[in-house]
């Protein structure tokens, strides 16, 4: 029978965090480390029968393993989100037919939008948790030229995103051949031509990048859920 593997994001520098706290994956939010949140949404979700844990140094792996779900292994992160993932691809068992790939740093992704993906990408090879974009777009190449975007298209990618375990690998090798910079794992599956479905968000999943997104999340955890 085939396994699933989670692919958990840890060693982001978070730079734009301004000294407000020392490890933004271990800060406190609402009384639990950012990362045992996301950590807590895969076990309770039971969709991984394996874990790679991507850490900045082995002092974070020491920290993040009070948290870690189990089997996991931890693996040292690259100078890029890419080379992170493809780190953490390197570890995975043969076994291993799917796999998440999730940014910690989105600690409140929910269990059952897990089981969601996790059911269709048995039947897709490829999803991502996303949402739909509100606001108005503007493309901007030229000084004073504005270009405005249909925002009926227009989707804000989040994590996880959820990939045939050969798709990924495929894609991501790809990215290495051509030395491409990719911001998301769906930009390098975008260059085999292959389909990517859109699982839709109704849920705030925000990213913790600055200290607002820290107040932001807990507001959003302080409130009931729906």
């Amino acid at each position: 029978m085939s396994r699933t593997a989670a692919i958990l994001l840890a060693a982001g520098s978070g730079r734009r965090m301004q000294g407000a706290v020392a490890d933004k994956i271990l800060a406190p939010l609402a009384g639990l480390p950012v990362f045992a949140r996301s950590a807590a949404a895969f076990l309770e979700s039971n969709v991984a029968d394996f874990y790679v844990i991507v850490v900045r140094d082995q002092a974070q792996s020491i920290a993040l393993s009070a948290y870690a779900p189990t089997p996991a292994q931890f693996v040292i992160g690259g100078k890029e989100r890419q080379d992170s993932v493809q780190n953490a691809l390197a570890l995975l068992p043969a076994d291993i037919a799917y796999v998440f790939i999730h940014d910690c740093a989105r600690p409140l992704v929910r269990p059952e939008q897990l089981a969601a993906l996790h059911k269709i990408v048995r039947k897709e090879n490829a999803v991502v948790l996303a949402h739909r974009v509100k606001d108005t777009i503007k493309l901007h190449r030229d000084p004073g030229l504005l270009k405005t975007l249909d925002r009926d298209h227009l989707w804000a990618m989040e994590t996880p995103q959820v990939f045939a375990r050969d798709l990924i690998v495929e894609a991501y090798a790809k990215v290495a051949k051509k030395e491409l910079r990719v911001t998301d794992d769906a930009a390098a599956v975008e260059l085999l031509k292959h389909p990517v479905a859109l699982l839709e968000n109704t849920h705030p999943n925000p990213k913790l990048t600055t200290p607002a997104d820290l107040a932001y999340a807990e507001f959003l955890l302080s409130q009931p859920q729906t």
